[in-house]
């Protein structure tokens, strides 16, 4: 668990490449229920997260559906209860506070226990 709190400290501040595989609106069916991804989500390309698949990415500040990113990583979401942390990225002018990202993330981490920890402090 450590490994993976370092590997997605690492990221924080960095601007990287992301592929969105969950643009805005996509819907994700589960088991138990269904997801609307209000923002476009994604991945690392090439790059492991705790779950054995490629590291996840929310994008905040993009209001439109895209197929790939560059920004820089403004968060992480450490997830208390599963598996693996998530990053989060915006536009390299944008910032974003905990609760900012909480709140738009809470969409599909209301499953979850978690916490943000933000690149920005409050202002």
């Amino acid at each position: 668990m450590e490994e993976r709190k370092q590997q997605v400290k690492g990221y924080l501040g960095q601007i990287v490449r992301i592929e969105i595989d969950r643009p805005i609106g996509y819907v994700h069916h589960k088991r138990e229920y269904s997801l609307t991804y209000p923002i476009n989500y994604g991945y690392i390309p090439g790059v492991l997260g705790g779950d054995g698949e490629e590291l996840d990415v929310y994008l905040m500040g993009v209001n439109e559906a895209v197929t790939e990113y560059t920004g820089r990583i403004v968060g992480i979401v450490h997830r208390e209860n599963d598996v693996e942390d998530k990053l989060i990225m915006a536009p390299t002018d944008q910032r974003y506070t905990a609760e900012e990202i909480a709140e738009t993330i809470q969409f599909q981490e209301r499953y979850y226990r978690t916490y943000v920890e933000a690149l920005f402090a409050e202002d």
